[in-house]
């Protein structure tokens, strides 16, 4: 079986959450979502399990990070071209969410991040498979 990851992350709203993510041109699967978690799916073994605050609390002794005011995380999602990270970053805009940090542009690589509604900090980056490839910086 291929190894999969599923990152957990406390949502205040998740109907808000969840159109934020469907304006990015993501989808969930049904298969773990209920009314209480959506399951965000990123690619093929890559998800991010977005639950409401009271069911992460299942999960953990420990308080909740209050990311508006805290990083607990940062999440990174490659890009396959420049032009798809910012057609990303921009549905990620255009949705509701806000610039994290501004764009970083090294040549052989090239990135912007966003803030989803609950705060969360979201990189995408694309790297030149040219340079990746001759193990070039």
């Amino acid at each position: 079986m291929t190894q999969m990851i599923f990152v957990n992350l406390p949502v205040k709203d998740l109907e808000k959450t969840k159109a934020f993510w469907k304006a990015c041109g993501y989808s969930f699967n049904p298969q773990f979502s209920d009314e209480n978690t959506a399951c965000l799916v990123l690619g093929d073994t890559i998800f991010a399990m977005l639950m409401t605050e009271p069911r992460f609390r299942e999960f953990t002794k420990k308080e909740i990070a209050d990311a508006a005011t805290t990083t607990e995380v940062l999440l990174a999602l490659s890009a396959e071209s420049r032009d798809r990270v910012d057609e990303l970053a921009d549905a990620a805009l255009a949705a509701g969410g806000s610039e994290a940090m501004p764009a970083q542009d090294h040549g052989f690589m090239y990135g912007r991040s966003f803030q989803d509604p609950d705060h969360h900090i979201w990189e995408v980056a694309w790297m030149d498979p040219k340079v990746l490839a001759e193990g070039q910086q």
